[in-house]
């Protein structure tokens, strides 16, 4: 039996630096280089650009009258 997902590590980027098996356990160490993550914050602040203002919306449930 095979189920949807799977372990994983990823960089800044989403890039996928790991993949866990999907037929056996396993224990992986990755290495990460923090640097590299305040470098990305640095030079792509989508944290900092993102309007907040916008969300309000989605935390409204379906059933809630607006």
């Amino acid at each position: 039996m095979r189920f949807w997902g799977g372990s994983f590590v990823s960089g800044p980027f989403g890039e996928v630096l790991y993949q866990g098996p999907h037929d056996k356990e396993e224990v992986h160490v990755a290495t990460l280089d923090l640097s590299r993550i305040d470098e990305i914050r640095v030079h792509w602040p989508f944290l900092r650009d993102r309007r907040i203002d916008t969300y309000k919306s989605i935390l409204n449930r379906f059933i809630d009258e607006e």
